[in-house]
Order: C-alpha cells, then structure tokens, then sequence
C-alpha cells in the first residue's frame, strides 16, 4: 500500500526520533494572516519548532506578508525580518519615537506615511533555506534556490541559484539558463499528489529533462 505524507498534520504519526520529532510542516501550524505558507513545507529545529511563527517570522506589525512555497526545507534559527522592521529615515535620526504613543506618536503620525516598504517576502517552491540564515524585509527567492548556512539575504535570488555569505552573494546556478526554465515550465511541486508520488524517484534524482518528459506522459506539459 502506497502511504504519503499528510500536509494537514504537524508532523507524521509514529514520530519518535529526536529528529523526527524536530521537523514539522509548517501550513497547520500558521495562524497569522501576515504568513503564508504552502503544502509540504517543514522547518526543522533542535528547539521548539511548533513556534516557527513567533519565533522566526519576525516584526509583522505591518501589512506586508511573508509568502513561502511548497516543498520548502527551512533549517533550524532561519529568520525571516519583514518590513515593519525598517526604522524611518526621514531626518536626524533613526529613533522610532512613534512606536511608544502618546505625545510623541502624536506629533509623528502624519509622517508615518511616508515611511518607504518594502513590500511582501516571498519564498519561491522547492527552496532550501540553511541554518541561521537570515532574510531581509521585500526579498523574493526565486524557485529551486538554495541559502546557505548564516547567509544574510539583502536582495533577490534567481531561481536555481546557490547563494551564501554576509551579504548573500551567487556561488553558481544549479543547472543551465535552458534547464531552469525546463524546470520552472514543469512546475512538479503543482502535480497532483499522486503524480508526485508515482514519479517521486524522477523528481529527487532524475535530471530536468526527465522531468519534462515525465510531466509529458502525465498530461500535465504539452
């Protein structure tokens, strides 16, 4: 009998392992408007990580979103910064005066508009984000990237990069310019579950051309 993961649950039935019972999916757990997140994405900790959304999304006072994608691996202490984090920088100093109300909300509110945003964090599908990485407010990691370790995100990543570093910079892409967008036309992580079930062995080792003719067979690429 073929048995695959259930999305809805938090973590496999049968867990016992440390490790196992270190990694969970993440779309039951979110409750905050301010977070999406898709099917099959884990975040994988040696403390607690059933508090993902308090304790590595962080500074969500404002209306901007982080948006992550299916069949994301999110290692243990990635945090994720979203805009509201950004102190104005509108005169002398950087002191958020408004955040304590009062007088001193009083006499900034109507400049509080013209604080600039970022806008959304979005995480592409099939992402790896390592430990301790850190990214910074209004960044979009394109599909199939991979962070590395500590990395500090302070601009985009193309789909199948490999970035890593203080600021984040590109190590290498992970396949040619062609076979990324081979990969991205395929889009496996949007098959039905059982399609990427049955061609599960293609997707984990096959190479972007299998994919393509798997996806073809399937009915799902012309």
């Amino acid at each position: 009998m073929s048995t695959v993961p259930d999305p809805t649950a938090v973590r496999r039935p049968g867990m016992i392992d440390n490790q196992e019972m270190n990694t969970v999916f993440l779309k039951p757990l979110i409750t905050s408007p301010k977070i999406e997140v898709g099917e099959f994405s884990y975040y994988n900790s040696t403390l607690d990580p059933t508090l993902f959304e308090t304790q590595n999304v962080l500074y969500t006072a404002g209306p901007e979103k982080l948006i992550i994608g299916k069949f994301c691996a999110i290692a243990s202490g990635a945090k994720f910064i979203l805009s509201s984090a950004n102190h104005p920088m509108l005169g002398a100093t950087t002191f958020p005066f408004f955040i304590f109300g009062g007088t001193w909300l009083e006499k900034t509110a109507e400049f509080l508009p013209e604080i600039h945003s970022r806008g959304n964090t979005v995480i592409g599908n099939d992402v790896w984000i390592g430990r301790e990485a850190v990214i910074m407010p209004g960044v979009t990691i394109g599909a199939g990237a991979i962070i590395g370790a500590n990395a500090l995100v302070v601009s985009d990543v193309p789909p199948y990069t490999t970035v890593g570093g203080n600021p984040a910079r590109q190590l290498k892409k992970r396949f040619s310019d062609e076979d990324i967008d081979r990969l991205l036309r395929v889009a496996w992580w949007n098959w039905p579950v059982d399609v990427i079930t049955e061609h599960v062995r293609t997707i984990w080792t096959g190479t972007p051309v299998d994919l393509e003719q798997a996806a073809k067979e399937a009915g799902l690429l012309d």
